[in-house]
């Protein structure tokens, strides 16, 4: 297999498990608690949604042929807490993430090495991913740590519960045994 085919295999795996956290965040949330935050400066994790997903919408649309800062992308509006529910939340949040996917699963070996630009920065394919890859991750371990702290003890946990990664070690090994 060549390294740009698993490279690309690999993003999108990334990208998907990222996006499965911050689902499994927000069904574990109410309405109201989606606009909780903790002080005047911080963000809710509705405005931390909507801001991805404006991010990933003007980013992805077009990639490989406009910049990615779109002139109608309105980067400001994505901060204003308007998100009337968990469900518009939802909505929001899968538009952004189906331009991504739509976007990464079009892309060839030969399109990495191609060159992007962001507000005008040209960078490489590869460069730009894992540039949106480190800013979607940092977004929703803050959706997660928020949820978690919303949550308190009635939180699901996203990976090994504590106290069981002993146990998770053993059935991982087991399970990936070679034969």
């Amino acid at each position: 297999m060549r390294i740009a085919e698993e490279y690309l295999r690999v993003i999108d795996s990334r990208f998907k498990a990222l996006k499965v956290q911050g689902d499994r965040s927000f069904h574990q949330l109410s309405d109201e608690e989606i606009h909780w935050r903790l002080n005047e400066t911080s963000n809710s994790i509705a405005v931390i949604a909507k801001h991805l997903s404006g991010n990933m919408i003007s980013r992805w649309t077009d990639f490989l042929t406009t910049d990615g800062e779109k002139s109608t992308r309105k980067r400001d509006d994505e901060f204003i807490d308007d998100i009337a529910s968990l469900d518009a939340l939802i909505t929001i949040w899968e538009a952004g993430w189906e331009v991504l996917f739509q976007s990464i699963q079009s892309l060839t070996p030969d399109d990495l090495l191609k060159q992007v630009r962001i507000r005008g920065e040209e960078q490489s394919v590869i460069d730009a991913i894992e540039r949106q890859i480190a800013h979607y991750a940092s977004h929703i371990g803050q959706i997660i740590y928020i949820a978690k702290q919303i949550n308190d003890k009635d939180w699901k946990t996203l990976s090994i519960p504590k106290g069981q990664s002993e146990a998770y070690r053993h059935e991982m090994l087991k399970k990936n045994k070679k034969k």
